[in-house]
């Protein structure tokens, strides 16, 4: 039988059907998983953020409900040395002899290696409980206020504003004041109940356009409750942009605890915080950068793989986005049909070219 050649209309149908074959059998947890994982920005953070997490909790070890889980390196933010080279400058000799103090000491000789690390769990639990608690809030609000609409929206957001009418800076000194010397989570938590005020205003926006959608009429015509249309329907489709956001709240509480804690207003001692420590080493930055910097890099790097986090996360959670969860993209694969014919539509068949050679043998 002649073999069909490809006319250019079939082949273009075949194009459009790319983006359904790819995704065809996946279930939405598969689909991104298999974007996010494609986003090397995103998973470069991921690890990054990981490794840091590893060598933060396991180096001077951890306190959980009263539960001290001692780390491998052997001194703590609470104890004195002798200060070991002229103005405490780190022992660290590259590449790989790091000494008794890597990142050097202080003018008591207190180890700033054990300091900045306890300054950082602190910034990660911060981080931790102020986006659970923030992003539930703002969640629930904007998508009640988005959903119900009338009466219900404007109660809630004239609350909403009258939080944000102040000023989160002053506020956040406030609640740090008075929070800050129980520690990091409560203060974190103590931000959290007020942080939400942007996250919920922008759930409330993304509502008020999904509730019009055709796949909640669909829903309603099918009985659904509420309830399960706010969170089974209408939140995953929001949350591209919940997640970006929440990421923020999260990068931004880094920055927050670390500005209360400069200013004096945070994290009190004998505990320690990363702003603290800042705070405290400002006029050495001259004479021994190495007290300014490693605080400040732990700061900076933290927050940036958050944000990268929530951006390859957006991504994944878009359904708008392009990019396919196979093994080759949808682009390339696209260039294939239109710009490059199949082999078995060029090369010939040998197995019909057989029956002639031997055809023309026997004659």
């Amino acid at each position: 039988m002649a073999r069909k050649e490809p006319t250019p209309t079939s082949s273009i149908n075949e194009v459009l059907t790319i983006e359904q074959r790819e995704v065809e059998g996946l279930s939405q947890g598969t689909i991104v998983r298999r974007r996010f994982f494609r986003h090397r920005g995103a998973l470069s953070a991921m690890v990054a953020l990981g490794l840091m997490a590893i060598l933060i909790y396991s180096s001077v070890g951890f306190d959980i409900f009263g539960l001290k889980i001692p780390g491998w390196y052997p001194h703590t933010y609470l104890d004195r040395f002798d200060v070991a080279l002229p103005g405490g400058a780190p022992t660290w000799v590259l590449p790989f002899d790091f000494g008794a103090f890597p990142f050097g000491q202080d003018e008591i000789g207190r180890d700033i290696f054990a300091l900045v690390m306890r300054g950082a769990q602190q910034s990660i639990i911060v981080m931790l409980l102020y986006g659970l608690v923030a992003g539930v809030l703002g969640i629930v609000i904007g998508a009640v206020a988005g959903f119900y609409r009338g009466w219900v929206d404007a109660v809630l957001m004239r609350f909403t504003d009258i939080i944000i009418i102040v000023p989160f800076l002053i506020l956040a000194a406030v609640i740090g004041r008075a929070t800050g010397e129980f520690g990091a989570p409560v203060l974190a938590i103590a931000l959290g109940l007020f942080g939400w005020t942007a996250l919920a205003r922008l759930v409330r926006g993304e509502f008020l356009s999904l509730r019009e959608r055709e796949f909640v009429d669909a829903a309603r015509v099918a009985g659904a409750a509420n309830t399960h249309i706010l969170f089974k329907h209408i939140l995953p489709n929001a949350m591209g942009v919940v997640i970006v956001a929440i990421s923020l709240l999260m990068s931004g509480a880094i920055l927050t605890e670390a500005a209360l804690s400069f200013l004096g207003v945070g994290v009190k001692s004998p505990d320690v915080s990363l702003g603290q420590i800042l705070n405290q080493y400002q006029g050495a930055f001259a004479s021994r950068p190495w007290l300014f910097w490693w605080p400040g890099l732990f700061i900076i790097a933290i927050a940036l793989c958050v944000n990268f986090i929530g951006d390859g996360l957006r991504d994944a959670f878009d359904p708008r986005q392009r990019r396919m969860p196979g093994k080759k993209g949808p682009y390339r694969q696209v260039f294939d049909k239109v710009f490059r014919r199949d082999a078995d539509a060029v090369e010939p068949d040998a197995d019909a070219a057989e029956p002639v050679l031997g055809a023309k043998g026997r004659g």
